[in-house]
């Protein structure tokens, strides 16, 4: 066998190997060439591990004031690494603390939407007709009410636990998730790898499960990016009607909307939450519009 015809004979192999991949592998390869969305990621690691392992690191609580430092600014001389608010309780640990609250917020509530809307969109954009007809016409009654109506309403009537904090934001969140997964079901069911599969005996929820749902994923992702900065922002204006959470515990929101309060005597009370939180939020925009496109089936080849 001549050189060139073996060079060929390797690229036709590797081109085989290539589109053997599965959608998953071959996104993932192409995310890692993104070199915006790989800094991202980066950046989302480390928030995460600082949130976790910061306040094991810390000497101080995030209950416990320094009686002798009220609303102090940053100084390693006091061990405050980014000062403390106007009750003495250090802010580095409380930044932490609110991180790992405003993190399990987003990422659970968001859960919780995307389960609901994306099983509720998908069935009605499949089967259509009357089925379409009558579940989005429940979206549109429950569009009619206030958002902020049906998250209190269940606060009350579940309590203030953190975690069903979580379930009730989430659950009330899907509404935009089942309309977007119904538009783009309605544009799929009829292509040829459903009628394909169609053909083949596969049922109807096997294809939702099978064929829709992994082709919206590009959809998707882009929505969660949204997603979670919009819920954040939801348990910071409930924390703010003492809705949200609860001293001592605090989030990211409810810090920025202290340190508002405290702008002019203690800026840093201020500066360090909103930038971690504009900080998380820039990093899941960048890493949203990199899954989109890795996931992408039409850039896959």
């Amino acid at each position: 066998m001549s050189e060139a015809t073996r060079d060929a004979f390797e690229q036709a192999m590797d081109r085989r190997v290539i589109r053997g991949r599965s959608l998953y592998v071959d996104a993932w390869h192409r995310l890692l060439k993104n070199k915006a969305a790989v800094a991202a990621l980066v950046v989302l690691a480390i928030m995460i591990i600082m949130v976790i392992v910061g306040p094991m690191l810390s000497d101080w609580d995030h209950e416990i004031p320094d009686w002798d430092h009220y609303s102090t600014p940053p100084s390693l001389e006091t061990g405050h690494l980014f000062g403390t608010d106007a009750l003495g309780r250090d802010l580095f640990v409380r930044t932490m603390i609110g991180g790992q609250i405003s993190l399990l917020v987003g990422l659970v509530a968001t859960l919780v939407s995307l389960v609901i809307g994306i099983s509720y969109g998908a069935v009605a954009g499949y089967f259509g007709g009357r089925v379409d007809n009558i579940m989005m016409r429940f979206v549109d009654g429950i569009y009619a009410m206030p958002f902020m109506f049906f998250v209190i309403v269940l606060m009350v009537i579940f309590g203030r636990n953190i975690f069903l904090i979580f379930v009730a934001i989430g659950a009330v969140n899907w509404l935009d998730m089942a309309r977007i997964v119904r538009g783009q079901t309605l544009s799929l069911k009829n292509k040829d790898f459903v009628e394909a599969a169609r053909a083949c005996g596969a049922t109807e929820m096997q294809i939702i499960r099978r064929h829709i749902v992994p082709n919206l994923l590009g959809v998707v992702i882009v929505y969660v990016t949204l997603t979670i900065p919009q819920v954040i922002l939801v348990e910071s204006f409930l924390s703010f009607l003492g809705l949200g959470v609860q001293e001592p515990l605090t989030s990211w929101g409810a810090l920025v909307n202290e340190g508002a309060q405290e702008l002019e005597t203690a800026p840093w009370s201020l500066l360090f939450p909103a930038s971690f939180l504009a900080l998380t939020l820039f990093a899941f925009n960048f890493l949203g519009d990199g899954l989109r496109d890795a996931l992408d089936p039409k850039d896959r080849f």
